[in-house]
């Protein structure tokens, strides 16, 4: 072979693996397998290409490599017919349409759009593939006729001429582009709502009603930040209002994911996903059943009122058959509307489907009426800044109740015999007072006989008590330190992070004169540190492991209540961010506790000392933060009680020898009940200057009470200074305050502990001081919950809302900024106890 011919095929490869730079080609031009179409701004790319282990070609537009590490595709053109082999081509043919030949030269995918000779086609920069006339006539697009890829710029609507919807299907598996089994659109029936369904066309997953800026069925809160719009009441649509990169996928397995594109790696970050959990399943408890998700696992419970239609398969965990109704409504017995009738209201539930908007209505009361007035209607809701009046005629479907969360009240009508009085407003009817005398009467006496048996059950369980502590201090006494009630202490084993949450919690309990030998006679020398609680002692037990000996002084303001309170919270949580208890002496006075000893002692030990805070880079110090996050998003959903701590401040705060934070003191920790969200009491307790506005001022606590102490320990770990310390600044402004005034005027670099700050970490830095500002936001409902803090912290370019200005940001007076540090700062050493008790 001679060196022109050789040349001539090295031209030839070299031409077919070169991609066009072009924003179009002209018609007559093809693309062969090989080239490539990229627009100017190098966003999005066509071509050919093969799916994961596939030898199939298909052609697809997926992200240019200038932006992603990995070919993602968006869209395919021949997902029904692939092409078997090399040699395929795309035809811009003179007619106007786009062909895809095989090798053979045979059709096997056409645009069959046939615009004429002065058609154009271009890939633009939000990745469609346009054709389109000189007159500006598109005739074809490929937005149009979408994959499995919801794009900035795209729809979700239905078809103008069918009225069916115009259809996302997902593929057939990760390998495989055709048409899989899950196919996601907009309602046909008008909600309104976007609706996902499986392969034979059964309802899988939808999103709720639009209020306006959310989807009221997910646990989305952030959908208006990406430009998501519901364009009169017509289509979906979403424009990010930054630079970012998103897409919204539904997945070959049923799931849909949002991902965000990471410009400084081209990785891509997910930051939603549909379903969550089983309870995000259509109907996954049948018809009037409600669907709960708790300890990774979904349950079932019929509504108020309601039974399970077979309560053989309800109790084999098959719930598909739903429930039914207990007590027939007096419309249907008498066959009109009935006063007897009533609602009952169910808290905090994703609203059921097949809603009817009646827009005639503004008022709550005449929703109740025309509700209660129609034998069909089942249930309302009326919500006068969201949509009005929504009422429910036939069977109530798909009700998940969200424990965490402020979803809306459901109104679901009962017969008067099922109504439980005091939650709902009922129909006055002057033939149901001697009911009421009557269940008054009853439940008056038995509180009554249960009274006394609970006073007689105390005292008998009180001498039971004192026996039983009589003979455990007897039996360890017996031992002589060395027995079986000290073996599983006597090595490390019991450190372990095998032990499962619930497992072991028979807290061993210690006799003081053991306490005494491992703490050397509660020597000086082995004192670590002084609090509220009272001395906090290192030991050493026999097995030669170190502890933390923390003994309740008797002029403690913390007495018996908190003491009870640790004991039982601590023993049952099993968490690496929690500090862990590992045992207690109750003898006499004396109320000890043992956990386990954390050489590096509390946050603000290390944080607020000059000589020590080198110690914490910004590696190091976000580690902490993410930690104590961990810790809080265990206690407040993934632990078997729900809790709130109540006390969190950089002093109950410990690190380990690895610096690994973890979460102490829990003497003031509340637990709440699975359907509880929100708590109050009398008796405010905690730190000045972590506290929530509206537990200080009004006994108001729930999970975002810890998040509002979170955002000031953000803030304190940022800076590296107490929040107290702002009180002697000559502004007098709180650390709320300060970090406000200076990002507003975005200037929140200055705030960052100049021994951490350097150029390549700022961008994080002033990320956090923004989430900190989240956190500390005066209306509890305006924070975010904990794990979406985490999600915020995991994804570095991912979108943030923009905080609320605070307003209690009050300039102190002068006696106030004096004697604050002194009263209210820690100066704990080791441990949370220096907790001061505050009366309401």
């Amino acid at each position: 072979m001679d060196l022109i011919s050789i040349l001539v095929i090295l031209c030839f490869f070299f031409f077919v693996s070169t991609s066009y730079a072009a924003e179009n080609i002209t018609q007559g031009e093809s693309i062969v397998d090989g080239q490539t179409l990229v627009f100017a701004g190098n966003i999005f790319e066509l071509g050919f290409f093969s799916p994961g282990k596939s030898t199939s070609r298909y052609v697809g537009i997926w992200y240019h490599r200038n932006i992603s590490a990995h070919q993602f595709v968006v869209w395919v053109a021949n997902r029904d017919a692939p092409i078997r082999g090399p040699g395929g081509r795309l035809n811009f043919t003179s007619a106007g349409d786009l062909v895809l030949l095989d090798g053979a030269s045979s059709i096997v995918w056409s645009t069959n759009s046939a615009g004429g000779n002065s058609t154009t086609m271009r890939l633009t920069d939000d990745g469609n593939l346009v054709l389109q006339q000189a007159n500006g006539t598109v005739t074809w697009a490929s937005f149009d006729h979408p994959t499995d890829t919801f794009l900035p710029g795209m729809r979700v609507c239905l078809n103008k001429t069918t009225g069916e919807p115009v259809l996302y299907r997902s593929w057939r598996s990760p390998d495989d582009p055709s048409p899989g089994n899950y196919s996601l659109g907009l309602d046909p029936g008008g909600s309104g709502q976007i609706m996902m369904w499986d392969d034979g066309g059964k309802p899988r997953w939808r999103s709720g009603l639009w209020n306006g800026h959310r989807f009221i069925g997910t646990v989305m809160r952030t959908l208006n930040n990406y430009g998501f719009k519901y364009n009169d009441g017509k289509f979906y649509t979403y424009k990010p209002h930054n630079a970012s990169l998103l897409r919204f996928v539904l997945q070959w397995d049923g799931s849909e994911t949002t991902w965000m594109n990471v410009r400084e790696t081209k990785q891509w970050e997910t930051v939603w996903e549909q379903p969550i959990n089983e309870c995000d399943i259509y109907g996954k408890c049948g018809v009037y059943g409600s669907c709960s998700f708790a300890d990774g696992k979904a349950t079932c419970g019929c509504l108020q009122g309601f039974e399970p239609r077979s309560w053989e398969e309800w109790s084999a965990g098959n719930w598909t058959r739903g429930c039914g109704r207990r007590t027939p409504l007096s419309c249907e017995v008498n066959g009109s509307s009935s006063s007897d009738d009533g609602f009952q209201k169910v808290v905090g539930v994703k609203l059921p489907d097949h809603s009817q908007w009646n827009s005639n209505i503004a008022s709550e009361d005449g929703c109740r009426d025309a509700c209660l007035s129609n034998c069909s209607c089942e249930a309302y809701i009326y919500s006068p800044s969201d949509f009005g009046c929504l009422m429910w005629e036939g069977d109530l479907i798909d009700i998940y109740h969200f424990s965490d969360t402020e979803e809306y009240d459901l109104n679901i009508k009962l017969a008067a015999a099922d109504l439980v009085a005091d939650d709902t407003p009922i129909a006055s009817n002057k033939r149901n007072i001697w009911k009421i005398i009557v269940i008054v009467s009853t439940v008056g006496s038995a509180s009554l006989l249960v009274a006394c048996f609970l006073l007689w059950w105390k005292c008998n369980a009180a001498k039971g008590f004192r026996k039983k502590q009589r003979q455990e201090e007897n039996v360890l006494a017996s031992t002589n330190l060395s027995g079986e009630a000290l073996s599983e202490f006597s090595g490390p084993s019991i450190y372990g992070e095998e032990k499962q949450e619930g497992k072991g919690s028979e807290l061993p309990i210690f006799t003081f004169d053991f306490m005494e030998m491992a703490t050397n006679f509660f020597s000086d020398s082995n004192k670590l540190g002084e609090g509220g609680f009272g001395y906090v002692y290192k030991g050493t037990l026999p097995g030669g492991e170190e502890v933390a000996v923390k003994r309740l002084s008797r002029s403690s303001g913390q007495g018996i209540v908190e003491f009870k309170n640790e004991v039982i919270l601590i023993s049952k949580l099993q968490h690496r961010n929690l500090v862990r208890l590992l045992g207690c002496c109750i003898q006499g006075e004396e109320k000890i506790l043992v956990y386990e000893y954390l050489p590096n002692k509390s946050l603000d030990a290390i944080l607020f000392d000059p000589l020590k805070k080198d110690l914490l880079d910004w590696k190091t110090r976000s580690s902490i933060i993410e930690g104590i996050a961990r810790g809080l998003l265990y206690l407040h959903r993934d632990s078997r009680l729900r809790i709130v701590h109540r006390d969190l401040k950089a002093s109950n705060v410990l690190l380990d020898q690895n610096m690994n934070p973890k979460i102490s003191d829990f003497g003031m920790a509340r637990i709440f009940g699975g359907d509880e969200n929100q708590g109050n009491t009398t008796r405010v307790v905690g730190t000045f200057g972590y506290m929530s506005p509206e537990y200080a001022m009004e006994g108001l606590f729930s999970v975002r009470s810890d998040v509002y102490s979170f955002g000031i320990l953000v803030l304190e770990i940022v800076t590296g200074r107490r929040n107290s310390s702002f009180h002697r600044m000559e502004n007098a402004v709180t650390i709320v305050g300060h970090a406000w005034q200076m990002w507003n005027e975005d200037r929140a670099e200055e705030l960052i502990d100049p021994s951490i700050k350097s150029p390549s970490m700022v961008g994080q830095v002033v990320r956090c001081i923004h989430i900190a500002l989240l956190c500390v936001q005066d209306r509890a409902s305006d924070r975010p919950d904990i794990d979406n803090v985490i999600r915020m912290m995991d994804c570095e370019s991912g979108l943030l809302p923009m905080p609320r200005q605070p307003t209690f940001i009050a300039v102190g007076s002068p006696n106030v900024t004096e004697t604050m540090p002194n009263k209210y700062e820690s100066f704990s050493a080791y441990d949370v106890t220096i907790t001061r008790l505050q009366g309401r």
